[in-house]
């Protein structure tokens, strides 16, 4: 059912639209499993920017944002496999809901440093939402809380997703293919 896009030639594997309707639908879920309260989206950059603010847009309830910035692939589509903290947070979350927002939970690695890193400092509670889940990468043993869609072993590009810094800003979420010229 994908059709390929005008940018780049890329395959594209959920539309705009899909996207646009799942990100609501998880903005509703947040907004009932924390109604009545306060919570922080905390964004890990720069792949989450694009999907935290739109979920930010779709949550009714009193939210604001903080953002940390990790780094474990560098500049190609495989990960090193270590994490480096590059950006930490601004606010302070003792005794608040936090929700870490995530493009893509991968490997685990980067969410399972973050979760750990953000749990010293005794939030109220700490959850996970992330745009795209890919279970047959996993190394560390985490779930989202949120997830926008499951997809296979494919590395994808666009909505604040890169390859080497590029296709962050196409709209729909495509495949990359492996053979891609740099």
């Amino acid at each position: 059912m994908s059709t390929p896009t005008a940018v780049a030639g890329l395959e594209i594997l959920f539309s705009r639209e899909q996207i646009h309707q799942r990100v609501a639908e998880i903005g509703r879920q947040i907004d009932q499993d924390f109604a009545g309260e306060r919570i922080i989206l905390v964004g890990v950059l720069k792949g989450a920017a694009i999907f935290l603010s739109d979920l930010a847009r779709n949550i009714s309830i009193e939210n604001t944002f903080d953002f940390v910035a990790v780094s474990s692939y560098g500049k190609g589509q495989r990960t090193s496999g270590a994490v480096r903290l590059i950006k930490d947070l601004d606010a302070h979350i003792e005794n608040k809901n936090v929700i870490i927002v995530e493009d893509i939970l991968d490997t685990g690695l980067t969410l399972c440093f973050l979760r750990s890193l953000f749990e010293q400092h005794k939030p109220r509670s700490l959850r996970i939402a992330a745009l795209l889940d890919k279970p047959s990468r996993r190394l560390e043993k985490i779930d989202a809380d949120y997830v926008g869609f499951t997809i296979p072993n494919q590395f994808v590009v666009g909505y604040g997703m890169d390859y080497a810094e590029r296709f962050r800003n196409l709209p729909d979420i495509c495949l990359m293919p492996p053979d891609f010229p740099e």
